[in-house]
């Protein structure tokens, strides 16, 4: 913006100099002020003064360019690292030599990570939301330009000449999506791919990582110290609320199906639970997502039951699946009629860790909140 007035004003300063010049010569060649012997004197008086104000003015513009030209400088440093930073990304080292200026971010919970960060000024575009934003992030939100409801095509990726990509998901970096990132690399794009997210029995500290990393590429280091300590206090005093838990409770996640129901297994469902107090009855499958029997949901009798909502199928929906299955009647959930909503967004690896734990401990135990 800077550079921008000082342009405006070497315009300016040229053009009344100018302006002023044009007009005095246009009456010198008509003679309107030659008038008698001492006009002439005044004339030349009047010229002289004019060279001085002109040479001013030559003066001003340099100055003005030198300063104009120092700003770019200034801004060009504060975009080069010291040295080319190095960060893992799963099997991959990436090397960054500036910091992105033109990122796109794929996926809710990486998108609310960088407006935490505040780095909406960095971001180009940005696509794929299962909720409604963050409130306290809807402004910044609505200064990035969302190129897609779901993943963008790659040309639509392209166009906005993006030099970094950030994906919560794997499925971004698909040929039915942005592209690979190794084709990405090709047009000189660096990926990250929110790691916590591609993990089988991801942690907390796992998020915590993945948020060090992309603070440290985009060099805001002491924010991301910030939001993690910020999450990590208010995470703890919840847990602190409910005290010591002799027997967690049995804990069902339940995404979707009718045949057979599908439900997170070691994902990042299952350290929540853990946190709030509870047990995933299906932590014991060594992956993130599974299929598993109503056969196997009776034998493991859930005391509550954790409905993911997203997607077209509505909670009421979901719940109404639930309470027709006549093999869970005797489930005591669906006896007691113990059921938490949990949207998508707040179950994913990004900074809605906090709002996540709070409802599932004030549904786990709603005595300790009274």
């Amino acid at each position: 913006m800077l550079i921008i007035q000082y342009n405006l004003w070497l315009q300016h300063s040229s053009m009344l100099c100018g302006g002023v010049f044009f007009i005095w010569f246009k009456l010198l060649r008509r003679r309107r002020l030659i008038v008698n012997f001492k006009t002439k004197y005044v004339i030349i008086a009047f010229s002289l003064l004019l060279l001085v104000l002109l040479g001013g003015c030559n003066k001003l513009d340099e100055s003005s360019a030198v300063e104009a030209e120092k700003e770019r400088s200034d801004n060009s440093e504060d975009s080069e690292y010291s040295e080319v930073i190095e960060v893992e990304n799963g099997d991959r080292v990436i090397k960054f030599e500036k910091v992105p200026e033109r990122a796109v971010t794929l996926n809710q919970h990486v998108t609310e990570i960088m407006l935490a960060l505040e780095l909406e000024d960095k971001m180009v575009g940005t696509a794929y939301l299962d909720d409604e934003i963050l409130p306290e992030y809807q402004e910044a939100y609505e200064s990035i330009p969302v190129l897609s409801d779901r993943y963008p095509s790659r040309e639509a990726f392209l166009n906005v000449d993006p030099d970094f990509a950030y994906a919560g998901w794997e499925s971004a970096f698909s040929d039915d999506a942005i592209g690979t990132i190794e084709s990405l690399e090709e047009f000189d794009i660096n990926a990250y791919l929110h790691q916590s997210s591609s993990t089988v029995g991801p942690t907390i500290e796992d998020i915590y990582k993945d948020i060090s990393a992309i603070a440290h590429i985009f060099q805001v280091e002491e924010k991301g110290e910030a939001l993690i300590q910020q999450i990590n206090d208010e995470v703890q005093q919840l847990q602190d609320q409910i005290g010591e838990v002799d027997e967690p409770l049995r804990v069902f996640v339940y995404d979707s199906g009718e045949d057979a129901p599908f439900t997170a297994t070691q994902n990042f469902m299952t350290e929540l639970i853990r946190i709030a107090g509870g047990e995933n009855v299906f932590s014991h499958i060594e992956k993130n997502w599974a299929n598993v029997s109503w056969e196997e949901v009776v034998d493991r009798n859930p005391e509550v039951i954790v409905i993911i909502d997203y997607g077209d199928t509505t909670v009421d929906q979901k719940k109404q699946t639930l309470l027709n299955k006549t093999a869970l009647t005797e489930v005591d959930a669906i006896q007691n009629d113990r059921f938490v909503v949990l949207p998508l967004s707040a179950a994913s690896e990004g900074i809605r860790i906090p709002i996540a734990v709070e409802t599932l401990v004030k549904s786990f135990y709603p005595e300790k909140f009274e």
